[in-house]
């Protein structure tokens, strides 16, 4: 009886939460707010790992409202991935002193320093997706490994577009992105911290060899 209780109770409360309006200033508050759960419940378990109910507790709402913001994971997975790309341009202003869009060459290697951080290193729940389970993402489906792709294809972007000109801007822009996530990857993945230093050092030193070569 007490089952049944408390089923009704959780359809009463899905339903009114789906009928009850909401002005479109609390809706893009709660989407955000589901969004930047959903990022770091991605980060520390990967995309599979992850379940709408788990998402929806955490940004503290029932799995009925999932459907007001959108269509499916996927598509959430998509938001969260982008929502790091803007969270990171701040980073990169604030603490890095430079904007990724208005810059130079010394701006490039500002942002290799931040990505190959012991704080981006050690924060689990605010890294860059890219280097958060990939093997993961490489068995999900085509709309999630888009939205990873994507990822990668704005990083490269934004080192090609300040980049000097010379020479093959976009091939060095694919090798330094590529640099940058697998030292990260090899950095998170071994269990000796001096070897994870070890590893950003060289590759910053690489990275800025190769910039300038």
């Amino acid at each position: 009886m007490f089952k049944n209780i408390f089923r009704f109770f959780a359809m009463v409360m899905c339903n009114q939460e789906k009928a009850m309006p909401y002005s479109a200033e609390h809706k893009a508050e709660v989407r955000k707010r589901i969004v930047e759960k959903a990022r770091i419940l991605f980060n520390r378990h990967g995309f599979e790992g992850v379940s709408i109910d788990q998402i929806m507790a955490e940004a503290g709402l029932t799995r009925g409202g999932f459907y007001n913001h959108f269509r499916n994971k996927e598509e959430l997975y998509s938001e969260a991935v982008s929502s790091f790309l803007h969270g990171r341009g701040k980073i990169w202003r604030d603490e890095a002193g430079v904007d990724p869009m208005n810059g130079g060459p010394q701006t490039v290697q500002a942002m290799i320093r931040s990505y190959l951080s012991s704080g981006h290193l050690n924060d689990l729940d605010g890294h860059c997706p890219m280097i958060a389970l990939p093997s993961d993402v490489a068995r999900a489906t085509p709309e999630v490994r888009s939205s990873y792709e994507s990822l990668l294809r704005a990083m490269v972007g934004l080192f090609q577009h300040n980049m000097d000109t010379e020479g093959d801007t976009r091939e060095k822009a694919l090798v330094l992105a590529s640099v940058c996530v697998g030292t990260m990857i090899l950095s998170r993945t071994v269990e000796d911290s001096a070897l994870a230093d070890e590893l950003r050092s060289a590759a910053g030193k690489f990275t800025k060899v190769y910039q300038s070569g």
